[in-house]
């Protein structure tokens, strides 16, 4: 097996560049977890570095025998080539899916996030997991929303970002026309003034428009929005993290529709 003790080797800077989003049809996965969803999911695995502890381990021997390139490393070129603050042992690059917002939208899309401006990566990652919990259907992210297939974000995502379907850097105002020629209802979140969630009809085919950290959504998404929600909380708490109120939302939806008889697994 390859062994890598220099923090000099090349490898090494091409995992830094992924990391940093330089590469832009990669990706890092830190961690044995995202690496066996990656697997499960049929995405492309590159390189793969192993800390001397897990090298013999049957992770390391599963992608030795699909022919993956697998390398050991020290403990100091692993903390050089991943971004995280405890690094798990293992870090692989692998490739990104490139999905179109004609993907997202394909087939009968029944329940769509659109996230404008979320800029914390682990608030992505975490709208992501809750999607795919709730059985949203795809995700569609605004030019300055952090990128879901950035390191921080698969960590909070934990796999869900490679099932659901996820388009990046749409613009959300011909976003919105598109969902709506697709059948879908698009609602926006505020913090006042819309129909409180609970007496909303999230039943139909619907988009939910998302406001990025602190500004919320500018006035022209608001007014392109087909209707208002609010999620009703007691004084004086005026607004939730928005990956909360993300999977406060979609949570209701997917109540609504297993009380009419759609299966929701919850």
């Amino acid at each position: 097996m390859e062994r890598i003790s220099s923090r000099q080797n090349a490898l090494v800077k091409q995992f830094r560049d992924v990391a940093q989003g330089d590469v832009p049809d990669a990706m890092l996965l830190d961690g044995d977890h995202l690496i066996h969803e990656a697997i499960a999911s049929g995405l492309t695995i590159g390189v793969v570095a192993f800390c001397e502890r897990l090298a013999n381990g049957p992770l390391a021997a599963r992608l030795q025998s699909a022919g993956t390139r697998v390398v050991v490393v020290s403990d100091g070129v692993l903390d050089a080539m991943s971004p995280v603050q405890s690094p798990s042992g293992v870090v692989a690059t692998a490739r990104r899916p490139s999905v179109s917002l004609e993907h997202v939208l394909a087939g009968k899309p029944e329940l769509l996030l659109m996230l404008h401006d979320v800029q914390d990566p682990g608030n992505v990652g975490a709208v992501v997991r809750a999607a795919e919990a709730c059985g949203a259907t795809g995700i569609v992210c605004s030019e300055r929303t952090a990128d879901p297939f950035g390191w921080k974000a698969l960590r909070g995502g934990m796999g869900s970002t490679f099932r659901l379907p996820l388009a990046i850097r749409q613009p959300l105002a011909a976003t919105i026309v598109a969902a709506r020629s697709h059948g879908l209802r698009v609602f926006a979140t505020t913090a006042r003034g819309g129909t409180p969630l609970p007496e909303c009809d999230l039943r139909v085919p619907a988009a939910i428009l998302l406001g990025g950290e602190g500004s919320g959504l500018p006035a022209d998404l608001l007014g392109a929005a087909d209707a208002r929600l609010t999620i009703p909380m007691h004084q004086p708490v005026e607004s939730l993290n928005v990956a909360i109120a993300a999977a406060l939302v979609i949570y209701e939806a997917a109540r609504q529709r297993h009380m009419r008889g759609v299966h929701v697994s919850l």
